[in-house]
This record gives C-alpha cells, structure tokens and sequence, in this order.
C-alpha cells in the first residue's frame, strides 16, 4: 500500500503564513518548519554550550520541523482568529487533533512508533496555557515554543527593516511573549544574533 504522508508533508510549502498582514516577503509553513528547526537547535546548543545544560538538540530540531505538519489541512489560522475565545479555540483544538490523525494514519506501521510523538498535536502536547504537559519531551517543548516565538520575531524584523509598518504591533506582542519565557538562551540569542536580521547584505558584507 502506498503511504501519502511525505507527499503531503511536502505540501507545506502552498501554505502561507501571515495571511491578514500584508507582506513585502510571502512565508510558507516549510520555510516557517525549517527556521524554526534552525533556531529550536541552536537554542539547545546555547544552552548546553554557554548554560551548561544538558539538551538534545538534534530531537528538538527534528520536533521543530514537524509541529506545524496539521496546517496541511488546516491552513494556517491567525493567532488573533484562534484565541478570539475561549470556544474558538477548542475547536480548532479539536480541528488540528483530527487533522493529526489523519497524518499518522498515513504513516506506515513500521514508522508509526517513530513518528506519533512528532505529529501530536499542540494541544496534546501542552496545557491550556500552552506549557509543556509532562511528556518525555516536555523540556525540549519550551525550547520549540520559544523558537516559534523566536522566528515570528525575526519576521517582523526583517518586514519592518523593508519599511513594511504593518508588523509593529506584533513585534512588540512577540517580545513580550519572549521575554514571559524568562529563557537565558533566547536573551543570549537576541544580544549576539537577532540585530544582523536588521540589516542589508551589504551591511552583513562589511563586517
């Protein structure tokens, strides 16, 4: 029987991100997996090599570049659309647990094991506040959490260094949410990395 599941995972790069803001650079769930992956990893990496801690990088990168794989069927839904209450939210909870299922089913067996942890949705993996709900991989979930904030960050950076205003608020919503995390990595991240996102290729060159 042939598994559709690679064939659909690959179909994350139709899905845009970002759809009620107008964009001077468009933004696929791919690209959005694969930078966050990036970042989820080199978060882990501060925090074994500059905090002394103890972190499997190369786990939280392969979550990373599964943990928005629902949106194949759901599309990317706006954060101000999904938390516009309380019921809005179940359902999409809900919608994104059914989509889940649909994925693993597309696993084949011998994978199931391997990859039913990586296609849990959200809502299985954290509580109502959105923290970690005790998993095995609950410490590496704040990782990615805060990767996710991390790139929505680096998002309006880069839109606004276009001149692009329409991301202002949401940067100064995303550094709030970063800094609620209270994560060392991510402050190390911000001091020694985040600036280079505002400049020019040019500006990087001189360096």
């Amino acid at each position: 029987m042939q598994s559709h599941f690679y064939a659909y995972m690959y179909r994350l790069k139709y899905i845009e991100r970002w759809s009620l803001m107008r964009n001077t650079t468009r933004e696929t769930v791919a690209e959005h997996s694969y930078h966050v992956a990036l970042l989820v990893h080199m978060l882990c990496e501060i925090g074994n090599q500059v905090y002394g801690r103890s972190l499997n990088a190369d786990r939280a990168a392969a979550m990373a570049l599964f943990h928005d794989a629902t949106e194949v069927f759901t599309g990317d839904i706006p954060t101000p659309v999904k938390h516009h209450n309380p019921k809005m939210l179940a359902s999409f909870r809900e919608i994104e647990g059914m989509a889940a299922e649909r994925l693993l089913g597309m696993v084949p067996e011998p994978l199931h094991d391997t990859y039913a942890p990586l296609l849990l949705p959200k809502s299985a993996q954290t509580d109502p506040e959105g923290n970690p709900a005790g998993l095995p991989d609950q410490v590496l979930l704040r990782y990615l959490k805060a990767a996710d904030l991390l790139d929505a960050y680096l998002k309006c950076l880069s839109e606004l260094s276009s001149g692009n205003r329409e991301f202002m608020v949401a940067k100064g919503q995303t550094e709030q949410a970063l800094a609620k995390l209270e994560m060392p990595e991510v402050e190390w991240f911000l001091t020694h990395m985040a600036p280079s996102f505002g400049k020019t290729l040019d500006e990087l060159s001189e360096d």
